[in-house]
Protein backbone atom coordinates (compact mmCIF):
# COMPACT_ATOMS: atom_id res chain seq x y z
CA UNK A 1 0.00 0.00 0.00
CA UNK A 2 1.55 3.55 -0.69
CA UNK A 3 2.17 5.48 2.02
CA UNK A 4 1.41 9.64 1.51
CA UNK A 5 2.29 12.18 3.41
CA UNK A 6 -0.02 15.49 3.41
CA UNK A 7 1.47 18.76 4.81
CA UNK A 8 -1.00 21.44 5.31
CA UNK A 9 -1.46 24.91 7.32
CA UNK A 10 -5.17 23.84 7.06
CA UNK A 11 -6.73 21.25 9.13
CA UNK A 12 -9.34 20.91 12.03
CA UNK A 13 -10.83 22.52 13.91
CA UNK A 14 -10.82 24.73 10.90
CA UNK A 15 -13.61 24.20 8.93
CA UNK A 16 -13.22 25.20 5.49
CA UNK A 17 -13.13 23.58 1.90
CA UNK A 18 -9.75 22.62 2.01
CA UNK A 19 -9.67 20.65 5.17
CA UNK A 20 -12.92 18.79 3.66
CA UNK A 21 -11.35 18.32 1.02
CA UNK A 22 -8.51 16.41 2.32
CA UNK A 23 -10.28 14.47 5.09
CA UNK A 24 -12.22 13.04 2.48
CA UNK A 25 -9.42 12.27 0.16
CA UNK A 26 -7.85 10.30 2.90
CA UNK A 27 -10.78 8.63 3.71
CA UNK A 28 -11.25 7.35 0.02
CA UNK A 29 -8.32 6.50 -0.43
CA UNK A 30 -7.59 3.93 1.78
CA UNK A 31 -10.49 1.48 -0.57
CA UNK A 32 -7.86 2.85 -3.05
CA UNK A 33 -4.39 0.89 -2.04
CA UNK A 34 -2.90 3.92 -0.47
CA UNK A 35 -2.73 5.16 2.98
CA UNK A 36 -2.83 9.21 3.73
CA UNK A 37 -0.60 10.57 6.76
CA UNK A 38 -0.88 14.51 7.73
CA UNK A 39 1.58 16.87 8.72
CA UNK A 40 -0.35 19.74 10.34
CA UNK A 41 0.20 22.61 12.97
CA UNK A 42 -1.29 20.05 15.37
CA UNK A 43 1.96 18.45 15.52
CA UNK A 44 4.10 21.32 16.98
CA UNK A 45 2.89 24.51 19.52
CA UNK A 46 0.89 26.81 17.32
CA UNK A 47 0.05 30.60 17.90
CA UNK A 48 -3.19 32.60 16.21
CA UNK A 49 -2.38 34.14 13.11
CA UNK A 50 -2.66 37.66 13.19
CA UNK A 51 -6.62 39.57 12.33
CA UNK A 52 -7.42 36.12 12.10
CA UNK A 53 -7.30 34.02 15.44
CA UNK A 54 -9.05 30.99 14.57
CA UNK A 55 -6.67 29.89 12.32
CA UNK A 56 -3.39 28.97 13.99
CA UNK A 57 0.19 28.73 12.66
CA UNK A 58 3.03 26.44 13.44
CA UNK A 59 5.86 27.48 15.67
CA UNK A 60 7.96 24.60 13.70
CA UNK A 61 11.27 24.72 12.48
CA UNK A 62 13.04 22.94 9.65
CA UNK A 63 14.81 19.99 11.69
CA UNK A 64 11.06 19.24 13.20
CA UNK A 65 9.57 18.79 10.70
CA UNK A 66 12.15 16.74 9.05
CA UNK A 67 11.72 14.48 12.40
CA UNK A 68 7.80 13.92 11.76
CA UNK A 69 8.49 13.21 8.09
CA UNK A 70 11.12 10.18 9.14
CA UNK A 71 8.86 9.08 11.56
CA UNK A 72 5.67 9.00 9.70
CA UNK A 73 7.81 7.31 6.64
CA UNK A 74 5.58 7.95 3.13
CA UNK A 75 6.74 6.91 0.20
CA UNK A 76 5.56 10.67 -1.57
CA UNK A 77 5.15 13.79 -0.31
CA UNK A 78 1.93 16.08 -0.72
CA UNK A 79 2.33 19.91 0.02
CA UNK A 80 -1.09 21.46 -0.17
CA UNK A 81 -0.77 24.79 1.57
CA UNK A 82 2.13 27.80 1.58
CA UNK A 83 1.95 28.19 4.91
CA UNK A 84 4.63 27.26 7.94
CA UNK A 85 3.79 23.57 7.41
CA UNK A 86 3.69 23.50 3.98
CA UNK A 87 7.24 25.93 3.57
CA UNK A 88 9.14 23.56 5.68
CA UNK A 89 8.22 20.55 4.41
CA UNK A 90 9.17 22.00 0.86
CA UNK A 91 12.27 23.36 2.44
CA UNK A 92 13.20 19.34 3.62
CA UNK A 93 12.18 18.06 0.40
CA UNK A 94 14.12 20.23 -1.67
CA UNK A 95 17.51 19.55 1.06
CA UNK A 96 16.97 15.84 0.40
CA UNK A 97 16.00 15.82 -3.61
CA UNK A 98 13.17 13.86 -2.49
CA UNK A 99 9.94 14.60 -5.18
CA UNK A 100 6.78 16.25 -4.17
CA UNK A 101 3.13 18.01 -5.79
CA UNK A 102 1.75 20.54 -4.14
CA UNK A 103 -2.21 22.03 -4.76
CA UNK A 104 -3.36 25.58 -5.46
CA UNK A 105 -6.14 25.92 -3.06
CA UNK A 106 -6.38 29.52 -2.24
CA UNK A 107 -5.88 32.93 -4.11
CA UNK A 108 -3.21 33.80 -1.61
CA UNK A 109 -2.22 36.94 -3.56
CA UNK A 110 -5.62 37.89 -4.06
CA UNK A 111 -6.81 37.41 -0.26
CA UNK A 112 -3.27 39.24 0.97
CA UNK A 113 -4.26 42.52 -0.98
CA UNK A 114 -7.86 42.83 0.51
CA UNK A 115 -6.04 42.55 3.86
CA UNK A 116 -2.92 44.39 3.25
CA UNK A 117 -0.93 46.70 0.94
CA UNK A 118 0.78 44.20 -1.10
CA UNK A 119 1.16 44.08 -4.98
CA UNK A 120 -0.36 40.90 -6.11
CA UNK A 121 2.69 40.88 -8.73
CA UNK A 122 5.13 39.80 -6.10
CA UNK A 123 2.50 37.73 -4.01
CA UNK A 124 2.50 35.69 -7.73
CA UNK A 125 6.14 35.71 -7.76
CA UNK A 126 6.34 33.97 -4.43
CA UNK A 127 3.86 31.22 -5.45
CA UNK A 128 5.01 30.74 -8.53
CA UNK A 129 8.84 29.97 -7.04
CA UNK A 130 7.05 28.13 -4.31
CA UNK A 131 4.90 25.62 -6.57
CA UNK A 132 6.89 25.38 -9.40
CA UNK A 133 9.69 23.75 -7.88
CA UNK A 134 7.62 20.70 -6.97
CA UNK A 135 6.60 17.76 -9.65
CA UNK A 136 3.26 18.84 -10.32
CA UNK A 137 1.07 21.65 -9.03
CA UNK A 138 -3.01 20.24 -8.78
CA UNK A 139 -5.83 22.82 -9.59
CA UNK A 140 -9.19 22.20 -8.75
CA UNK A 141 -11.02 23.57 -12.55
CA UNK A 142 -10.01 24.28 -16.30
CA UNK A 143 -10.56 28.01 -15.86
CA UNK A 144 -7.93 28.23 -12.60
CA UNK A 145 -5.47 25.78 -14.87
CA UNK A 146 -5.16 28.39 -18.20
CA UNK A 147 -5.01 31.58 -15.58
CA UNK A 148 -2.05 29.70 -13.52
CA UNK A 149 -0.50 28.92 -16.99
CA UNK A 150 -0.74 32.51 -18.24
CA UNK A 151 1.17 33.50 -14.69
CA UNK A 152 3.71 31.44 -15.67
CA UNK A 153 2.90 28.37 -13.48
CA UNK A 154 4.11 24.93 -14.98
CA UNK A 155 3.23 21.05 -14.86
CA UNK A 156 -0.63 21.83 -13.53
CA UNK A 157 -2.61 18.53 -12.82
CA UNK A 158 -6.35 18.30 -12.65
CA UNK A 159 -7.92 17.78 -9.20
CA UNK A 160 -11.56 18.36 -8.96
CA UNK A 161 -13.80 17.99 -5.83
CA UNK A 162 -16.51 15.49 -4.34
CA UNK A 163 -19.72 16.07 -2.46
CA UNK A 164 -21.35 13.28 0.34
CA UNK A 165 -24.67 13.18 -1.48
CA UNK A 166 -26.22 10.95 1.07
CA UNK A 167 -25.54 13.59 3.44
CA UNK A 168 -26.72 16.63 1.40
CA UNK A 169 -30.22 15.57 -0.34
CA UNK A 170 -33.31 17.67 -0.43
CA UNK A 171 -35.25 16.77 2.47
CA UNK A 172 -38.85 16.18 3.72
CA UNK A 173 -40.57 18.96 5.52
CA UNK A 174 -40.12 17.42 9.40
CA UNK A 175 -35.84 16.99 8.07
CA UNK A 176 -35.50 20.58 8.03
CA UNK A 177 -33.88 22.90 10.12
CA UNK A 178 -37.19 24.42 12.06
CA UNK A 179 -35.78 27.73 12.09
CA UNK A 180 -34.78 28.66 9.03
CA UNK A 181 -38.17 26.61 7.60
CA UNK A 182 -40.01 29.27 9.79
CA UNK A 183 -38.52 32.31 7.99
CA UNK A 184 -40.20 34.29 5.62
CA UNK A 185 -39.83 33.49 2.01
CA UNK A 186 -37.74 32.91 -0.18
CA UNK A 187 -34.87 31.84 1.53
CA UNK A 188 -31.37 33.05 0.25
CA UNK A 189 -29.11 31.44 2.08
CA UNK A 190 -24.92 31.67 2.23
CA UNK A 191 -22.52 29.11 3.94
CA UNK A 192 -18.73 29.60 4.43
CA UNK A 193 -16.12 31.55 6.70
CA UNK A 194 -16.95 34.96 6.95
CA UNK A 195 -14.25 37.36 6.33
CA UNK A 196 -13.96 40.35 3.69
CA UNK A 197 -11.63 37.92 0.84
CA UNK A 198 -15.33 36.30 0.83
CA UNK A 199 -17.13 39.18 -0.17
CA UNK A 200 -20.13 38.23 2.18
CA UNK A 201 -21.29 41.93 2.47
CA UNK A 202 -22.03 41.96 -1.19
CA UNK A 203 -24.48 39.29 -0.39
CA UNK A 204 -26.10 41.11 2.85
CA UNK A 205 -26.15 44.31 0.72
CA UNK A 206 -28.81 42.91 -1.83
CA UNK A 207 -32.42 44.04 -2.08
CA UNK A 208 -33.94 40.97 -1.88
CA UNK A 209 -37.68 39.72 -0.77
CA UNK A 210 -37.84 37.24 2.11
CA UNK A 211 -34.45 36.10 4.18
CA UNK A 212 -31.11 36.02 4.21
CA UNK A 213 -29.34 33.75 6.08
CA UNK A 214 -25.49 33.40 6.82
CA UNK A 215 -24.01 30.55 7.93
CA UNK A 216 -20.45 30.70 8.63
CA UNK A 217 -18.22 32.14 11.18
CA UNK A 218 -14.84 34.68 10.92
CA UNK A 219 -13.33 37.80 11.95
CA UNK A 220 -15.84 39.84 9.92
CA UNK A 221 -18.73 38.44 11.97
CA UNK A 222 -19.67 40.83 14.41
CA UNK A 223 -19.37 44.18 12.02
CA UNK A 224 -21.28 42.73 9.32
CA UNK A 225 -23.78 41.18 12.03
CA UNK A 226 -24.00 44.91 13.33
CA UNK A 227 -24.21 46.44 10.09
CA UNK A 228 -27.12 44.08 8.90
CA UNK A 229 -29.23 43.25 12.05
CA UNK A 230 -32.52 41.60 9.76
CA UNK A 231 -30.02 38.85 8.19
CA UNK A 232 -29.78 36.09 10.29
CA UNK A 233 -26.35 34.86 11.29
CA UNK A 234 -26.63 30.93 12.11
CA UNK A 235 -22.39 30.98 12.92
CA UNK A 236 -20.40 27.36 12.33
CA UNK A 237 -22.58 24.49 11.03
CA UNK A 238 -21.33 21.30 10.14
CA UNK A 239 -22.95 17.60 9.26
CA UNK A 240 -26.62 16.95 9.29
CA UNK A 241 -27.30 20.32 11.24
CA UNK A 242 -25.98 22.01 8.23
CA UNK A 243 -27.89 19.44 5.56
CA UNK A 244 -30.59 20.48 7.40
CA UNK A 245 -29.88 24.15 6.80
CA UNK A 246 -29.22 23.33 2.96
CA UNK A 247 -32.37 21.80 2.31
CA UNK A 248 -34.37 24.34 4.14
CA UNK A 249 -33.36 27.57 1.87
CA UNK A 250 -34.61 28.47 -1.69
CA UNK A 251 -31.42 29.69 -3.33
CA UNK A 252 -27.76 29.19 -2.31
CA UNK A 253 -25.51 32.63 -3.08
CA UNK A 254 -22.28 32.74 -3.39
CA UNK A 255 -20.67 35.92 -4.17
CA UNK A 256 -17.23 35.08 -3.71
CA UNK A 257 -14.84 36.51 -5.81
CA UNK A 258 -11.39 34.68 -5.38
CA UNK A 259 -12.34 30.93 -4.65
CA UNK A 260 -10.89 28.54 -6.92
CA UNK A 261 -13.65 25.94 -6.16
CA UNK A 262 -16.29 26.20 -3.73
CA UNK A 263 -17.38 22.69 -2.50
CA UNK A 264 -20.52 24.60 -0.65
CA UNK A 265 -21.99 25.11 -4.24
CA UNK A 266 -21.80 20.95 -4.68
CA UNK A 267 -23.24 20.49 -1.15
CA UNK A 268 -26.20 23.23 -1.79
CA UNK A 269 -26.99 21.48 -5.64
CA UNK A 270 -27.21 18.14 -3.92
CA UNK A 271 -29.26 19.66 -1.33
CA UNK A 272 -31.72 20.63 -4.36
CA UNK A 273 -30.50 24.49 -4.03
CA UNK A 274 -30.22 26.29 -7.43
CA UNK A 275 -27.05 28.62 -7.49
CA UNK A 276 -26.71 32.67 -7.90
CA UNK A 277 -22.87 33.53 -8.03
CA UNK A 278 -21.16 36.23 -9.85
CA UNK A 279 -19.17 34.69 -13.11
CA UNK A 280 -15.46 33.98 -11.71
CA UNK A 281 -13.51 30.91 -11.44
CA UNK A 282 -15.28 28.39 -9.48
CA UNK A 283 -19.04 29.28 -10.07
CA UNK A 284 -18.15 29.30 -13.72
CA UNK A 285 -16.61 25.68 -13.74
CA UNK A 286 -18.90 24.42 -11.20
CA UNK A 287 -22.18 25.34 -12.73
CA UNK A 288 -20.95 26.90 -15.87
CA UNK A 289 -20.55 23.31 -17.46
CA UNK A 290 -24.77 22.22 -16.53
CA UNK A 291 -26.52 21.80 -20.08
CA UNK A 292 -28.13 24.77 -21.48
CA UNK A 293 -31.55 23.49 -21.30
CA UNK A 294 -31.47 22.42 -17.82
CA UNK A 295 -29.67 25.35 -15.79
CA UNK A 296 -28.30 24.60 -12.07
CA UNK A 297 -27.45 28.20 -11.72
CA UNK A 298 -27.53 31.76 -12.51
CA UNK A 299 -24.38 33.45 -13.02
CA UNK A 300 -24.20 37.42 -13.77
CA UNK A 301 -22.42 40.07 -12.84
CA UNK A 302 -25.83 41.41 -11.01
CA UNK A 303 -25.88 39.28 -8.23
CA UNK A 304 -29.56 40.15 -7.56
CA UNK A 305 -30.76 39.50 -10.45
CA UNK A 306 -28.92 36.09 -10.44
CA UNK A 307 -30.75 35.40 -7.27
CA UNK A 308 -34.09 36.42 -8.59
CA UNK A 309 -33.82 34.55 -11.64
CA UNK A 310 -32.58 31.55 -9.63
CA UNK A 311 -35.79 30.96 -7.95
CA UNK A 312 -36.97 29.87 -10.98
CA UNK A 313 -34.58 26.95 -11.37
CA UNK A 314 -36.08 23.55 -10.93
CA UNK A 315 -34.36 21.62 -7.56
CA UNK A 316 -34.59 18.14 -9.00
CA UNK A 317 -32.17 19.59 -12.01
CA UNK A 318 -29.57 20.93 -9.41
CA UNK A 319 -29.84 17.63 -7.75
CA UNK A 320 -28.97 15.30 -9.95
CA UNK A 321 -26.18 17.91 -11.73
CA UNK A 322 -24.55 17.65 -8.61
CA UNK A 323 -24.52 13.45 -8.35
CA UNK A 324 -21.71 13.75 -11.37
CA UNK A 325 -19.28 14.77 -8.56
CA UNK A 326 -17.97 12.13 -5.98
CA UNK A 327 -14.91 12.10 -3.52
CA UNK A 328 -14.09 8.29 -4.52
CA UNK A 329 -13.47 10.34 -8.21
CA UNK A 330 -11.86 12.97 -6.84
CA UNK A 331 -9.25 10.73 -4.92
CA UNK A 332 -8.68 8.72 -7.55
CA UNK A 333 -7.85 11.46 -9.76
CA UNK A 334 -5.34 12.89 -7.05
CA UNK A 335 -3.77 9.30 -6.54
CA UNK A 336 -3.14 9.24 -10.88
CA UNK A 337 -1.41 12.74 -10.40
CA UNK A 338 0.71 11.42 -7.58
CA UNK A 339 1.65 8.34 -9.63
CA UNK A 340 1.75 10.87 -12.78
CA UNK A 341 4.87 12.93 -11.33
CA UNK A 342 6.53 9.89 -9.93
CA UNK A 343 6.40 8.63 -13.62
CA UNK A 344 7.53 11.90 -14.48
CA UNK A 345 10.76 12.44 -12.53
CA UNK A 346 11.36 8.85 -13.07
CA UNK A 347 11.48 9.80 -17.20
CA UNK A 348 13.66 12.44 -16.14
CA UNK A 349 15.93 10.80 -14.44
CA UNK A 350 16.41 7.94 -17.00
CA UNK A 351 16.93 10.75 -19.49
CA UNK A 352 19.57 12.28 -17.82
CA UNK A 353 21.79 9.00 -16.72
Amino acid sequence: MMRILIATDAWTPQVNGVVRSLQNTAREAQALGAEIEFLTPSDFRTVPMPTYPEIRLALATRSMVARRMDEIGADFVHIATEGPVGMLARRVCLSRGQIFTTSYHTRFPEYLAARAPVPQALSYAWMRRFHNAGAGIMVSTGTLETELRGRGFHNILRWSRGVDAELFRPRPADELDAFVASLPRPIFLSVGRVAVEKNISAFLKLDLPGSKVIVGDGPARAELQAQHPDAHFLGMKEGEALARIYAAADVFVFPSLTDTFGIVLLEALASGLPVAAFPVTGPMDVIGEAPLDTPVGVLDPDLRRAALAALDIDRGAARSYALRYSWRACTEQFLGNIRMAQGRVQHINVAAS
